[in-house]
């Protein structure tokens, strides 16, 4: 049984020294923990744009993230999913109203209007939009919808422009679903990587999958980094990580689910595909609701009437890092945000308190939308 933890103290979350001014983050090779530009400044701007990966650069990012979809004509594009409908302007756009329908995408029917459906050159008149509605929506309509290769490009100008070696952190976008549309991500994402000379292990470059199946293939056809993903559902009001299918697993009658693959025996499996994991933050530490003892849901602990991670409780971290340290796999969790809905109460509404707590873990690296937040932490902690 978890047990509960106080508010997080300076103290506990404070680094061992080797000397005075020089910390340990108890990573897997003893550096600092990356940090990973989530779909570019996306606090800031738009998602997946070279506006907004710039933007993420000029904040210090050390990787950029983007997620990729194809188009018709097969061009690799970032866009957080294949349906466009949330993050591009399509919706206004009268010349494609008929392009709207429905698909099923890794087994669950959407509506809306889809990559697939529509030519690079489409695509290009297209605009982004800021798909969260508690962010602001000043930037809507200004931005392309850029290539995959347009943003290898960009990394290369800007590692030149700023002296440092700026990686790429790309995402097969259900791959299955692709695959099943002909239009197979892997080939032309490795093909793109070899054109900028970064399909080596070495290259600063990590793919991501929340598929085993197109990671599998992905190491048929490369020495490139690859993590693997691990998704969920919710967590319960117990602090249990609900658990979701990956979908190539229903697809092959695989049982286990994402959180079934962090068990000790499943770690290593994962580790003969992949150089690392990409958890759910739950599954590294989860939260925990107070409860109303008739009805078992969760209570409005601080009374603002609305029941959010401020009214939840942390509870002690697992050993999901040691143990993928021990097999030589990096930890790289997702998504830390600044809002403070988003923010358990142990932080006190102070995202700086997370990424405190996470790099003392010993994750790898983290996946956020405030990569100044996020670079600001990581410096102070290691002034310390």
């Amino acid at each position: 049984m978890h047990k509960t933890l106080l508010l997080v103290s300076a103290a506990a979350l404070s680094l061992p020294a080797l000397a005075a001014d020089k910390p340990v983050f108890p990573t897997l090779n003893g550096q600092p923990p990356l940090i990973i530009a989530h779909r570019g400044a996306s606090g800031y701007l738009p998602d997946h744009t070279l506006e907004g990966y710039a933007k993420a650069i000029e904040l210090g990012a050390d990787f950029i993230e983007p997620d990729l979809v194809m188009t018709k004509d097969g061009v690799l594009i970032a866009r957080h999913e294949p349906n466009l409908k949330d993050t591009t302007d399509v919706a206004r756009r009268a010349e494609f109203a008929s392009r709207k329908r429905k698909m099923m995408v890794d087994g669950v029917e959407e509506e809306g209007w889809f990559a697939s459906d529509f030519t690079l050159a489409e695509i290009k008149t297209l605009r982004a939009i800021q798909p969260r509605a508690d962010r602001s929506k000043a930037f809507d309509g200004q931005f392309q919808i850029p290539t995959f290769d347009e943003i290898l490009a960009l990394r290369a100008q800007k590692s030149k422009e700023t002296g440092r070696q700026i990686g790429v952190y790309p995402e097969t976008k259900h791959p299955t679903y692709h695959q099943q549309l002909g239009l197979s991500l892997e080939k032309p994402l490795v093909a793109l990587l070899a054109k900028y000379q970064l399909n080596s292990q070495k290259a600063p470059v990590f793919i991501q999958s929340f598929e085993a199946a197109n990671l599998k293939q992905l190491r048929k056809l490369t020495s490139n980094k690859l993590v693997y993903l691990l998704d969920a559902e919710t967590v319960r009001p117990d602090g249990v990580v609900e658990r979701k299918m990956p979908y190539d697993h229903v697809l092959s009658g695989d049982k286990r689910s994402y959180g079934d693959m962090l068990s000790p025996a499943n770690l290593k499996q994962v580790k003969t595909f992949a150089d690392g994991i990409g958890p759910w933050k739950p599954y590294l530490i989860s939260w925990q609701a107070m409860t109303d003892p008739k009805t078992g849901k969760p209570i409005d602990v601080n009374g603002d009437n609305v029941i959010d991670q401020r009214d939840m409780t942390l509870l002690e971290a697992n050993d999901v890092v040691k143990r993928a340290h021990q097999l030589g796999l990096v930890v790289h969790p997702f998504t830390f945000r600044n809002e403070a809905k988003l923010l358990a109460a142990n932080f006190q509404d102070n995202p700086a308190e997370e990424y405190r707590l996470f790099f003392t873990l010993g994750v790898d690296g983290v996946f956020s939308d405030f990569t100044d937040t996020a670079v600001a932490t990581r410096t102070l902690m290691q002034m310390r």
